[in-house]
């Protein structure tokens, strides 16, 4: 049960493509990431990765009207129905061709999903438990090209379909006598989107020109007559069968099939006709500008439509009035949603990875984040485990809360890819190496690059570490062999280290000694006596190059990851091998779609690259290039546990075993470069890049492991991959781990032992059954005036337990001033006795550290806002009681009024102070 790590959230990327949704209460936007689904808060400024994800990446989302339900589809058409409740997944579908777009209608009753030229009309699924939640009850054909955009009427009767043949079609959701299909033009370029108006049949037509055409329906809603003698459905044809094949699963439904002609009227019924009103232009002349994205709200008649060049602009319909526009990113603009109440519009931006929460009538941003625009190169927890540094390929160095799961500051100082981040021991400064030459301090008060430290020589850097102290800053150089050595405090290069005859891959300095370990692809780590002669202390030959060295967090033991796949362990006073793991076979790498070798062989020449400790320094977290993060024990020298961190196909190098309907006479098709659009014309890709470009050239990334690292806090592990940032957390909720347990240990006797007051004995069998809830309850029975009691009388064992468990319950409880006194009684009470266990217990000290600083920040922002509300409710306080007389003087009143103002000028002395 102690690694028992699941999925616990998705940092560093917020949208990569798809359509954006926001809730049904219009507080948070849902965001596809990948093949994964994100939901940011906007209210409460937090973001959660739902633990489901898709075979590939998703294209499309489709919400339900009250947001319990979503259907996610990938690439390939494989949909997944999902609980925004429960975070379950309730069925899984296949569409068997790729899904353009999916629209839930207004009643919440059904859905239409556009694939091809068809609109497939599915009857949604309902409360009740069913064998089939997608059961398909229409189909309509119509456009001869693909269609891209879906919008219902508001009272479910009718939808629009828009297409890239410049079409656009209005389809009936029941048979209705004067609409069964209409077709209409007017457009010279594809249809990027269609809206009707509120409460009305009367449409609007985007089209990728930046054309808008406005159309007037000659019925209303209510002038919709229902065919009466229903006729029998017509069979499908074989054809038929060919290009709906998902009624293999759902039940045959009706074919309806549009032709661009007028239709027949029909018992004396006058069919529904549309006229254009007008037509607009959003590019002046001689701007040439695609739309790419549009999003319209009925109740306030807003167009929001966003172009190619990354501007947006606000109309209001149908006078095509200009509210504003604004340019919000260099790339093309992806996705745009606009919220029930209509004052909130999000913006996705595929290029750049950007999500951005616009508020129109402040005109200011409520949520504005960007993942890093390539890959991950490296992380760094800070000492209290609350902030998370990320350094990347595009050069930027951006720290994330590890509360909220957002990004707080950037910095884009460097100029090149950034190697390695890392934290001092104050935990408010971020260092970080760059491919540019220089290393860079940032301060985390000011948000301020306030020290650059480089070499005599220009370097590049790929090693980096910085000492206990936060004194000392080494870096280590890929092309000259040498190590460099700053002082923080000035600035200057102290010292540099030569000794190595290959580029130095990882520098670690000791936690508990002034000594640097420094890795290289010479086949030695070496250790540097730091005191005062700066020369080589030790050098551990390795069988073959060293590619990551890491200490133990006591600084006994020294982690070292060779080339050949094999992870060694030193003694590092003596300078001996302990013990070694051979991890080559765990790494269990894919077969990538260009490789002429099978995985089995590729494997050999793969390594683990990035290594690290847990807290208690028991077992080793390691990864490489490959979709596995491996836990390995030290002490028994094997395979713990096995963790994959994706299951996205969509990535290179994630199946073991090509797929055969790839493979032709002359290789795979991966080789033959069809080039790929992005409805911006064809790009077609260099050969020989692996990690992707910076261009808008195609690519397909491959899955690897760059960076690894413990929380200091022992509860949760994050990677660096390809994906993201990956948070894996004990979600101790779930788990039933008693200790000690024993036929007497029961809910019962827990109970009862509360009823005897023997507040103690009732504390350690909750710990003993291990229940949560109940040890919660147990805890929070106790009286305030015998938690000193309780806390001297517990014995040792249970006061680490105990801490524990008040670092988990204190971050996201109220009861503040009542776990404050638990875990102040416990530390002064059993001080020396933790003391002298320090090692084993700071993984603890520093999850309750890092509680108590979340609420001290939350705390303390509020009472500098409040700080005269504090005064005045302290001076009120003070005059409870006092009663003026009615039958007194004037003068007595007078007086009365000097001594309140006296009492009041006290009160809020005594705030102030309060306050400091």
């Amino acid at each position: 049960m102690k690694f028992a790590y699941k999925f616990s959230n998705l940092l560093g990327a917020v949208y990569r493509q798809g359509n954006l949704n926001f809730s049904s209460d219009g507080n948070a936007v849902i965001s596809p990431v990948g093949n994964r689904l994100s939901i940011f808060d906007l209210k409460n400024n937090t973001s959660e990765t739902l633990p489901i994800s898709t075979t590939k990446n998703i294209t499309c989302v489709g919400l339900s009207p009250d947001g319990h339900l979503a259907i996610l589809v990938d690439e390939d058409g494989a949909a997944l129905l999902v609980s925004l409740i429960t975070r379950a997944v309730l069925h899984h579908f296949h569409f068997h061709k790729p899904v353009n777009s999916i629209r839930f209608s207004p009643d919440g009753r059904k859905f239409v999903v556009t694939k091809e030229n068809v609109a497939l009309l599915y009857h949604a699924p309902g409360k009740r438990r069913e064998f089939n939640a997608f059961v398909l009850d229409k189909s309509y054909y119509g456009p001869y090209d693909e269609t891209t955009c879906i919008d219902w009427t508001d009272d479910s009767k009718c939808f629009a379909v828009g297409s890239k043949d410049m079409s656009t079609w209005i389809f009936g959701a029941e048979r209705w006598v004067n609409l069964i299909y209409y077709s209409l033009g007017g457009h010279k370029d594809v249809v990027v989107g269609c809206f009707f108006e509120k409460d009305s049949l009367d449409l609007y037509t985007v089209s990728q020109d930046g054309a808008l055409c406005v159309w007037e329906c000659d019925t209303e809603p209510e002038g919709l007559c229902v065919k009466k003698s229903r006729e029998k459905p017509k069979m499908p044809t074989e054809e038929d069968e060919e290009e709906d094949e998902n009624r293999v699963e759902g039940e045959e439904g009706e074919v309806i099939r549009g032709k661009a002609g007028p239709l027949k009227e029909k018992e004396k019924k006058k069919n529904v006709r549309y006229k254009q009103t007008s037509k607009h232009f959003f590019n002046k002349e001689g701007d040439f500008n695609n739309l790419t994205a549009a999003a319209f709200h009925k109740s306030t008649h807003i167009l929001v439509t966003g172009f190619a060049s990354g501007i947006f602009h606000l109309h209001e319909l149908p006078e095509f009035n200009l509210i504003h526009s604004l340019s919000i990113s260099d790339r093309r603009i992806s996705s745009v949603a606009v919220n029930c109440s209509g004052d909130w519009i999000s913006f996705g931006c595929s290029g750049m990875g950007q999500l951005l929460v616009w508020e129109w009538q402040s005109e200011s941003y409520v949520f504005k984040q960007q993942g890093h625009f390539n890959n991950m190169a490296s992380l760094a927890y800070s000492p209290d485990g609350q902030y998370v540094a990320t350094g990347g390929d595009d050069g930027k160095v951006k720290v994330w809360n590890t509360n909220s799961c957002l990004c707080f500051v950037t910095f884009t100082e460097h100029t090149s890819s950034i190697t390695n981040v890392t934290f001092t021991s104050s935990g408010f400064v971020v260092v970080s190496a760059s491919l540019d030459g220089t290393v860079r301090a940032y301060d985390l008060h000011r948000y301020r690059n306030f020290r650059t430290f480089t070499s005599p020589r220009p370097a590049q850097f790929s090693s980096l570490a910085v000492d206990g102290s936060g004194e000392l800053v080494s870096a280590g150089a890929q092309d000259s062999f040498e190590i460099f050595l700053w002082s923080m405090q000035t600035g200057r290069l102290l010292e540099v280290l030569g000794g190595h005859e290959g580029p130095v891959s990882s520098l670690c300095f000791s936690p508990v000694q002034s000594v640097l370990a420094s890795a290289s692809w010479d086949r030695t780590v070496k250790l540097w006596d730091m005191k005062d002669s700066w020369q080589v202390k030790e050098s551990l030959p390795q069988c073959a190059d060293a590619l990551c060295v890491s200490y133990r967090p006591d600084g006994q033991q020294l982690a070292v990851a060779t080339l050949n796949g094999e992870i060694s362990f030193w003694d590092p006073n003596t300078a001996s091998q302990t013990n070694s793991v051979s991890g080559r076979h765990d790494l269990a790498t894919g077969r990538k779609e260009t490789d002429k070798i099978t995985a089995k062989h590729s494997a050999k020449g793969k390594s683990f690259t990035s290594l690290c400790y847990s807290a208690d320094g028991e077992s080793v977290l390691a990864g490489g290039q490959s979709k596995f993060v491996c836990i390995y024990s030290v002490k028994e020298q094997m395979l713990i546990k096995k963790f994959e961190i994706s299951c996205n196909l969509s990535f290179d190098g994630m199946e073991e075993f090509l797929d055969r309907r790839k493979m032709t006479e002359f290789g795979s098709l991966a080789l033959v470069d069809e080039g790929a659009g992005d409805e911006e014309g064809i790009n077609i890709s260099l050969p020989g890049v692996r990690k992707g470009d910076m261009s808008s050239r195609h690519f397909k990334p491959e899955i690897r492991v760059s960076s690894l690292r413990f929380s200091p806090t022992g509860r949760s592990w994050a990677a660096t991959s390809t994906e993201g940032l990956l948070i894996y957390s004990l979600d101790s909720s779930m788990v039933f781990d008693p200790y000690d347990l024993d036929l007497d240990v029961t809910p019962a006797s827990i109970r009862k032992q509360l009823q005897l007051e023997a507040w103690a004995s009732a504390i350690i069998l909750a710990f003993r059954l291990n229940e949560k809830p109940l040890t919660l309850k147990v805890l929070e029975s106790v009286p305030h005036a015998q938690i000193p009691v309780v806390c001297g009388s517990l014995p040792d064992i249970y006061v680490e337990k105990l801490l524990g468990f008040l670092a988990t319950c204190l971050e996201k409880s109220g009861h503040l001033q009542f776990y404050l006194t638990w875990a102040q009684n416990l530390l002064m009470l059993n001080g020396q006795k933790l003391k002298n266990r320090s090692g084993a217990i700071m993984p603890t000290l520093q999850a309750l550290q890092k509680s108590i600083q979340k609420h001290y920040d939350d705390l303390s922002k509020l009472c500098d806002f409040n700080m005269y509300t504090i005064r005045y409710a302290v001076a009120l306080s003070k005059q409870r009681g006092m009663k003026r007389a009615a039958e007194e003087s004037n003068e007595g009143s007078s007086d009365e009024e000097e001594q309140e103002e006296e009492v009041m000028s006290e009160a809020s002395l005594e705030g102030a102070d309060m306050i400091m």
